[in-house]
């Protein structure tokens, strides 16, 4: 049984504390917040223990893993911290706000031999496991274009992800999913270039991304963290191949309270045949990511899924995203 401490108790901790409960060989023993009423609240909901220092709790705790739910400037100083203390460690995405930052992290992993995992969850969602199945599988065949976008209300749960220098806005709080996925999808970039809207604290909140990838896929992403009030959380994908085309689309409530309830659909046209509704599996992705973390962690093998340094990459993407939109340019990566 490993035994797990989350550090924060917002609406990603709550996600993941439920995901653990259902988890064989996961034991929740400890909820760190700096907010006690949050942190002890869900401490109890769970049946552990809350703590507002990392130092009592990793004196009085002995854990294998740290799961880090924090505001994203805060992910260096404790993902650092949780492998001095011999822990392995599930990051929430973004993994950072500079390359630079990120690179210390994957590290800090290596140099202590744990595992280090960024929850970039899409790589779980079913309906997006199943989009790259047909793709590495030669389903769609070569693919022509692919875009995806994710739209959204700004979050309602906190106010650090207003802050530039504490969360990057929409474009690393939310545009980094769709990033993340293309490249585990179609491998590294060749060039970039980005168009955006800043909000009045300075965050790109609102991003269209075009890539083009060494592989010669050629791909627009749209990301927005200001949308019109209340426009539902959605989220959409279409890879148009030589042989097939997938699309999914998925619409909820707010903020992606009403997950279960919400609109999802995907379809693969095929030349020559009638549209085909997949039936996909509906788990919580959520759940998948945490359990595969925590399988690999008991088998002793590493997160194949999700590797650190691919997550470094991704980073270094982003930050030509970022170039692009500041500079007005495109960039070569």
């Amino acid at each position: 049984m490993l035994k797990i401490g989350i550090m924060g108790a917002g609406f990603i901790g709550a996600q993941h504390a439920a995901s653990y409960k259902e988890i064989k060989d996961a034991q929740l023993v400890a909820i760190l917040d700096s907010n006690p009423e949050v942190g002890e609240k869900l401490a109890k909901e769970f049946g552990c223990t809350h703590y507002s220092a990392a130092k009592e709790m990793f004196e009085k705790e002995d854990l294998d893993i740290v799961d880090i739910c924090l505001p994203t400037f805060l992910h260096e100083e404790y993902v650092t911290m949780a492998f001095d203390q011999g822990c392995h460690v599930l990051c929430e995405k973004p993994f950072a706000l500079t390359y630079e930052s990120a690179e210390k992290m994957v590290v800090a992993a290596e140099r202590a031999n744990k595992t280090l995992m960024v929850g970039q969850v899409v790589r779980f969602w079913p309906e997006y496991v199943e989009a790259k199945k047909l793709y590495d599988q030669g389903e769609l065949g070569t693919i022509k274009m692919a875009t995806l976008s994710r739209l959204t209300q700004h979050p309602d749960w906190s106010t650090w992800q207003r802050d530039p220098q504490k969360s990057g806005g929409g474009l690393f709080e939310l545009h980094v999913h769709d990033i993340d996925y293309l490249c585990y999808l179609f491998g590294d970039v060749d060039q970039i270039y980005a168009i955006g809207e800043k909000d009045k604290n300075g965050c790109w909140n609102h991003v269209l991304t075009s890539l083009t990838f060494k592989s010669g896929a050629r791909v627009a992403a749209e990301g927005a963290f200001e949308m019109t009030q209340n426009y539902p959380f959605t989220m959409t994908m279409r890879l148009v191949g030589h042989d097939a085309t997938f699309e999914y689309n998925f619409i909820a409530g707010f903020n992606l309270e009403n997950v279960g309830g919400a609109q999802r659909s995907a379809l693969l046209y095929r030349n020559g045949k009638d549209p085909e509704r997949l039936k996909i599996d509906e788990s919580d992705a959520y759940f998948l990511e945490l359990k595969y973390f925590v399988e690999q962690i008991a088998k002793g093998e590493p997160v194949a899924q999700a590797l650190p340094r691919h997550s470094l990459y991704v980073m270094k993407v982003m930050e030509g995203i970022q170039t692009s939109l500041e500079e007005k340019r495109v960039v070569k990566l």
